[in-house]
């Protein structure tokens, strides 16, 4: 991956007029019981934004060894790129109304090849609470992007076969429901990958959906066997390689490094059924 140096990984609110480029804002809004991200979008957005459609540009055909949501072509991600006006270089700053857990995988997608991008600190809702009354349904008619094809960083990727031996470390950013099995309301076989941590994504966000202070997400990231000796041999899954983008960012943003990414997640791994399975409570 190509290294990044002038935007960190998150950008608060009152930070955005001090970054060091053009600006655009993307409104990822998705959700996994099926309500239109689309549909939120139209109905207000923050002035300005376009709509990243995670399921049109961000994924590509699903597929058994895939999972729901694996990588686009390179191609396909660039069309989808310049179409909303984004050029390699500007400075995406992407935002959802999840704290950021959605908006993670197109930031993840654009650092991972070399360009500017971060997570809008806290969302929609951080946005108006500086903001009030700033929503807005005018969309915006952007010119086309200058956004170059490049493909996925093998570096920066593990497949199924690569997510257990004694230089990867695994996390699973899900629920701690959905880790230890107790439920799954949407892969064939619950429980996790052998030997895997759970450090839940949601859990290094406040009630609000804003970041927690560094020394808690890290003391997150410790119980799960994760520190500053370990963390380069963090891979990173969820579901479907989306929610695992925003543990990839968070640990980036505490310093301690940018770990793998597992595409193909448990939406994925659970449909092989030679790979083994776990339930119960991380070891």
């Amino acid at each position: 991956m190509t290294e990044l140096v002038d935007v960190p990984p998150f950008a608060r609110v009152e930070e955005l007029d001090g970054l060091p480029g053009r600006v655009v804002l993307a409104d990822v809004r998705w959700y996994l019981d099926g309500r239109s991200g689309r549909a939120a979008y139209e109905g207000g957005h923050l002035p300005g934004a376009v709509f990243a459609d995670l399921d049109r540009w961000l994924t590509g055909p699903p597929t058994a060894v895939g999972g729901r949501n694996p990588l686009p072509a390179p191609e396909s991600f660039a069309e989808g790129m310049r179409g909303l006006g984004i050029g390699d270089d500007d400075i995406v700053v992407a935002y959802d109304d999840q704290g950021g857990v959605i908006a993670a995988r197109l930031v993840w997608m654009l650092r991972a090849t070399g360009r500017r991008a971060a997570i809008l600190d806290g969302g929609l809702a951080a946005y108006l609470d500086a903001h009030p009354d700033s929503l807005t349904t005018e969309e915006p008619e952007p010119e086309e992007g200058e956004f170059s094809v490049r493909p996925w960083p093998a570096a920066a990727l593990v497949e199924a076969d690569g997510l257990v031996g004694p230089d990867v470390l695994t996390v699973d950013a899900r629920n701690r429901d959905r880790f230890v099995g107790a439920q799954d309301p949407v892969d064939p076989r619950p429980g996790h990958v052998p030997g895997a941590a759970n450090v839940p994504c949601r859990e290094n966000l406040d009630g609000l959906g804003r970041l927690l202070p560094v020394q808690a997400i890290r003391d997150n990231f410790a119980a799960g066997g994760v520190d500053a000796d370990t963390a380069s041999k963090v891979v990173s899954y969820c579901g479907s390689g989306v929610t695992a983008c925003h543990n990839l960012l968070t640990l980036e943003h505490t310093g301690l490094g940018r770990g793998r990414l597992y595409v193909g997640g448990w939406s994925a791994y659970s449909r092989d059924d030679a790979r083994p399975v776990e339930t119960g409570p991380a070891r």
